[in-house]
């Protein structure tokens, strides 16, 4: 595996530890970012060369939301003694924690603060970093017999896109980067299939410091639907991308303090260059009832995540969204970012190619075709936290099949923009005449767009 790499450009999160007692964390919306001391002249202060290449490439020109905010803001708030937590730059939001359940008032009175909106409350007490991981050394190993078929148990879920075609042509996956944002890839380093991971970097949003290899192992399932690599086992459908793994889910709880995590996520990504992005997380529900979202609000541009993922996209990177698995719920709707425009939501559908269950449906409130696509969730195979093979269930998984070959087909054609390539997938989907709100424009045809691609000029 290769040597870990983690870095931040201009990202300040701070871990806090509190003592047990009622906490609040505020996110406080900016009217302004201030007088930030960069230009956009000077763009490699606050982008890798890398994020600056991509937004050449894929035409997207640098605006003021790049710019970071200012530095004296920041310390203003902190004056207050509050702690500082996350913030986002695209947004121009700072989310602070304070016991002091009044100190939004006071933040308010600053001339520079639009609105202080809370989005978590609890008695946080103090987490502890677990350092078992870096003192076991234990290897995991999948006790499943080896299959006549490259791709192992996970033939299904790649054929039935035709993804093998493409593999099979040379591109998978090699060159891209793919950020995977999700709740924790518990056992990654360790775990026999993942041997030839080539990881960019890792990062812990939630909680800075800590590992983002223990405490969840649903990263871990998700990534291996792209990055799994033993033959006869489990082969992912982008084996050869650069991975940078994300957390930003906090498992324990569930508040909109999530999104911003979220957003902490993809501009972090934005910054070191990523490609291309994939989250099988989605919220609308939370904890306190009085923050949940409504059905209304699906429209892209509303909730704080949704805006999040819309300006990930304008940014030149493609980002791939689970639908959600609301289906059989009373919500029964996509969930959020899934509502964002000029992103890649995708469905679940059944080894009989029909609707899973579970499967959240369309259309946003202002009526576009959501899902975009659909592939295998019922049942897609995975490798758990053990290094064992499972069967799982849901767009969690459906997602991360689709976001690889995404990779390769944008490997296999380094013109296409997102834009382009999510509508190339469109056009050649099973369903792309009449889409509906249960599996949008239906099941990717990865050689179809390969060769619609190449011979159209698309």
């Amino acid at each position: 595996m290769n040597k870990l790499i983690a870095f931040l450009f201009f990202i300040s999160i701070a871990y806090f530890p509190l003592s047990g007692e009622e906490s609040y964390c505020f996110r406080v919306y900016l009217k302004d970012k201030g007088a930030t001391g960069h230009t956009l002249e000077k763009p490699e202060e606050f982008l890798s060369a890398r994020a600056i290449e991509r937004r050449l490439k894929t035409g997207k020109e640098l605006t003021e939301s790049d710019l970071p905010i200012s530095a004296s803001y920041l310390h203003t708030l902190e004056q207050t003694g509050v702690a500082l937590i996350t913030k986002s730059k695209w947004l121009s939001t700072v989310v602070v924690s304070s016991p002091d359940s009044l100190i939004a008032g006071r933040l308010r009175e600053y001339s520079f603060v639009d609105d202080v909106k809370l989005v978590w409350k609890g008695n946080l007490a103090p987490k502890k970093e677990d350092n078992s991981e870096e003192i076991d050394t234990t290897r995991f190993s999948p006790s499943d017999t080896p299959l006549s078929d490259h791709y192992g148990y996970a033939q299904k879920q790649i054929e039935m896109l035709h993804g093998d075609h493409l593999h099979e042509a040379g591109y998978t996956g090699s060159g891209i980067h793919i950020a995977v944002i999700d709740a924790g890839f518990t056992h990654v380093d360790r775990i026999s299939a993942f041997d030839s991971l080539r990881i960019g970097g890792t990062y812990n949003f939630v909680a800075p410091g800590q590992s983002v290899f223990q405490g969840d192992d649903h990263g871990t399932r998700v990534l291996s639907c792209l990055a799994a690599n033993q033959p006869g086992i489990m082969v992912g459908t982008a084996p050869h991308a650069t991975y940078w793994l994300l957390r930003s889910e906090d498992s324990s709880t569930e508040f909109p303090i999530e999104e911003d995590y979220w957003a902490a996520a993809v501009e972090y990504a934005d910054s070191i260059g990523i490609d291309l992005i994939t989250s099988s997380l989605g919220y609308f529900s939370f904890d306190a009832e009085e923050m949940s979202y409504t059905q209304e609000l699906l429209d892209g541009k509303t909730a704080f995540i949704s805006k999040a993922a819309a300006m990930a996209a304008e940014k030149g990177m493609l980002v791939v969204c689970s639908a959600g698995n609301e289906g059989g719920n009373h919500w029964e709707k996509i969930t959020f970012p899934s509502d964002a425009a000029d992103i890649l939501t995708v469905g679940s559908i059944t080894q009989k190619k029909e609707k899973s269950s579970f499967s959240s449906t369309g259309f946003t409130a202002d009526y576009r075709i959501k899902p975009d696509v659909t592939a295998l969730g019922t049942g897609c195979c995975v490798i758990d936290e053990q290094g064992q093979i499972r069967y799982a269930n849901g767009t969690s998984y459906s997602t991360p099949v689709v976001a690889g070959l995404a990779a390769c087909l944008w490997q296999a054609i380094p013109e296409l923009t997102p834009v382009r390539l999510i509508a190339l997938l469109q056009t050649t989907a099973s369903q792309y005449k009449r889409p509906d709100a249960e599996k949008g424009y239906g099941i990717p045809d990865l050689n179809k767009a390969h060769k619609k691609g190449k011979n159209d000029d698309y």
